[in-house]
C-alpha cells in the first residue's frame, strides 16, 4: 500500500486534535497526583454516561457559545476517545475496524 493521499485532509485535522489533546494534559485536566478526574468516574462506573454526556453537550452547544468554535468538535472527539478506552478496557468493543 503506498502513500495515503487524504482528500479531506484527515491528517492535517488529526493532528490538530491531537496537539488540542497535549495542550489538555499541561492545562487543568490534570494535577500533581496524575489522577484526572474522570479517573474517579471511571472508577464509580459512570464513565459511559459521563462520556456520552459531554459528547451530546458539545454537539449541542456548537455553533451557539462563541459562534462556530472548532474546539467544541475536539472536546466531541476526546470524548469518544475516552469512551473507545473505557469500552477497551472491560473488553466490550473489538479493536477491528470495518469499512462503512
Amino acid at each position: 500500500m503506498g502513500e495515503i493521499h487524504y482528500k479531506y485532509k484527515e491528517d492535517e485535522i488529526l493532528a490538530e486534535i491531537k496537539a488540542y489533546i497535549d495542550a489538555t494534559y499541561n492545562g487543568h485536566y490534570i494535577g500533581e497526583d496524575n489522577i484526572q478526574s474522570l479517573d474517579l468516574i471511571f472508577a464509580t462506573g459512570h464513565g459511559t454516561g459521563f462520556n456520552m454526556g459531554n459528547i451530546l453537550k458539545y454537539g449541542a452547544r456548537f455553533g451557539k457559545k462563541d459562534g462556530i468554535n472548532i474546539k467544541d468538535l475536539y472536546k466531541i472527539i476526546h470524548y469518544a476517545m475516552f469512551e473507545i478506552y473505557n469500552q477497551r478496557r472491560h473488553n466490550v468493543v473489538s479493536t477491528e475496524t470495518t469499512s462503512d
